[in-house]
């Protein structure tokens, strides 16, 4: 019976889906440098332009060298890292534009909003969600005297609970919500406020007068 038991419990973890990412950047040490940096993250799998896996990405992050040359497939939404500034809003399979400089958290939590439809835009709302809205520079980020982000109410109550030192599965479990979809609500807070990470996160949004600690 106690051998019955164990067999019963004993069930293997199920396997999270990796998105692939393909990176298609000009600047070869910055390819590898983001390579290893994606690589840390247990939902990533970054691959660089040139390795044949480039059709069967989830989401790619280029420059405007690849964007121009269609280095990417048009099926495949992507985030570009651009040197220019006033770039035109996001379309197509462009679905973010981020500052070349932008470090790999900021474009960690960029990939993971385009790979699920989201597009990070200057000008407005989001096509695929109307209730996201991102005011970013392509040049620096957001300062004290920018538009105060707007949240969803969900994204309202994760950032509260960000501010109380809350880790992902804590946040999950205070709203009821999967792990996944806690960390999925945490990258489009980081993208709405400019953050770097968290600590940034909370820092902006007390300046913002969006948590009061």
């Amino acid at each position: 019976m106690a051998e019955s038991a164990a067999q019963t419990i004993a069930r293997p973890e199920p396997v999270a889906h990796r998105l692939t990412v393909l990176i298609a950047l000009g600047d070869v040490a910055r390819a590898e440098q983001l390579a290893d940096a994606l690589a840390a993250s247990d939902d990533l799998l970054p691959t660089l332009a040139g390795s044949g896996m480039g059709q069967t990405a989830d989401v790619a992050v280029v420059d405007e060298a690849a964007l121009e040359n269609r280095a990417v497939s048009s099926a495949t939404p992507c985030v570009l890292l651009s040197r220019r500034a006033g770039h035109e809003r996001s379309a197509g399979n462009l679905f973010a534009t981020l500052p070349a400089s932008a470090d790999s958290l900021l474009i960690t939590a960029a990939l993971r909003l385009a790979a699920s439809g989201y597009r990070v835009s200057r000008a407005g709302p989001s096509e695929a969600h109307g209730d996201f809205h991102a005011e970013l520079s392509e040049d620096e980020m957001p300062d004290d005297n920018q538009v105060r982000a707007a949240l969803s109410p969900r994204e309202a109550e994760v950032l509260a609970l960000l501010a109380e030192g809350a880790p992902n599965k804590v946040i999950a479990r205070r709203l009821n919500i999967s792990v996944h979809t806690a960390k999925f609500h945490v990258a489009a807070i980081l993208i709405k406020l400019g953050a770097a990470n968290r600590t940034d996160a909370i820092a902006i949004a007390m300046r913002q007068g969006l948590v009061l600690v």
